[in-house]
Formats: C-alpha cells, structure tokens, sequence
C-alpha cells in the first residue's frame, strides 16, 4: 500500500490545485454587473441579426465522418516509417486495415451521408 502514497498524493495534489484554480475567482474577482456588459459583442460591433435557427444535422455529419476517416488515416505515417522493418506482414496488416477504411467508405457513400441535397 505504500506504493501508492506517492500517486495518491500526485492524485489529490492535482485536484486541490484544479480546484482551487477554478474556485478562487468566484471570490476574487469584483462582480459589477451592467446592461452594457450584458450585450452580446461581436468584433466590437453590434450584431446585425439573430441566428436565423437551427444548422441541419448534415453539417455534423460531415463532420463527425472527416474525424473518424482522418484518425484511422493518421495510423498510415507510423506504418510509412517503419515500412521496411515490418516487411510483408506489415503490408498485409495494412492493406486488412485499408479494406476495413474503405468499406466504411463505401458505406458511407450508399448511405448519401455525404450527399449534400
């Protein structure tokens, strides 16, 4: 149990200080509030209109599916680095990998997720 004083103290030590970062300027800081203060500021202008509503969902589709297709195609450079030490098994794992990502792929174009009509 000893063994873990240390990192039960790092733990505890972590969170008192993100605490206190956090708690000490509710008490700090001058509270002054003002209708001026209030309004909404946009580059130092008023803002000319309200948001006209709700964004569609295909927006964070897109979105969503560039993230994933991106972070499996970063797993590409550390395989490119050390393409000739993995030999051909390394090939073979990346191409399995390659056909898992462009099944998703082609999932995704029959499904018209990207489609933007």
């Amino acid at each position: 149990m000893l063994d873990y004083i240390a990192i039960i103290f790092a733990f505890l030590s972590a969170l008192a200080i993100a605490g206190l970062l956090l708690g000490l300027p509710r008490f700090l800081s001058p509270k002054h509030p003002s209708e001026e203060k209030s309004k909404t500021f946009e580059c130092g202008k008023t803002p000319f209109s309200l948001p006209a509503g709700n964004m569609p969902v295909h927006f964070y589709i897109v979105a969503m599916l560039f993230i994933v297709f991106d972070v499996e195609m970063v797993f590409l450079f550390p395989w490119a680095v050390k393409f000739r030490e993995l030999g051909f098994f390394g090939l073979a794992e990346m191409g399995v990998f390659m056909a898992f990502v462009v099944l998703g792929y082609v999932y995704v174009l029959k499904k018209k997720a990207l489609d933007w009509n």
